[in-house]
């Protein structure tokens, strides 16, 4: 009402296709799909307020579909073994929230 919150499109969360990251085995497909377009993986945990919200801010502001970058969603906690992985194979170091784009098998920006 009155626009004082903003309006509806403005809250609404983008899209976004995630895709579940959920086994270290995972990992070499991520390679292999890096090879061809860029792979994000967003660590999240849900225990952490702040990454509660920066996944709500980055929801609502991502712009890109499935064939311009494909989204891994790992939640670190159910997962720790798989972010224990993701910080070994692509050399970064742990972090949540963490956006980790993979292009051509490594890491480019963490």
């Amino acid at each position: 009402m009155f626009g004082l919150f903003g309006d509806k499109k403005e809250s609404e969360a983008a899209k976004i296709e995630w895709h579940s990251l959920t086994t270290v085995d995972q990992l070499d497909t991520i390679v292999e799909e890096s090879k061809s377009l860029p792979v994000a993986i967003f660590k999240h945990s849900t225990r952490c307020g702040i990454s509660r919200m920066v996944l709500r801010s980055f929801e609502k502001q991502f712009d890109l579909d499935d064939s311009q970058m494909k989204m891994y969603f790992l939640d670190l906690i159910a997962n720790r073994e798989v972010s224990n992985e993701v910080a070994a194979k692509f050399d970064v170091i742990h972090q949540s929230p963490q956006l980790i784009v993979i292009q051509n098998g490594k890491a480019t920006a963490a």
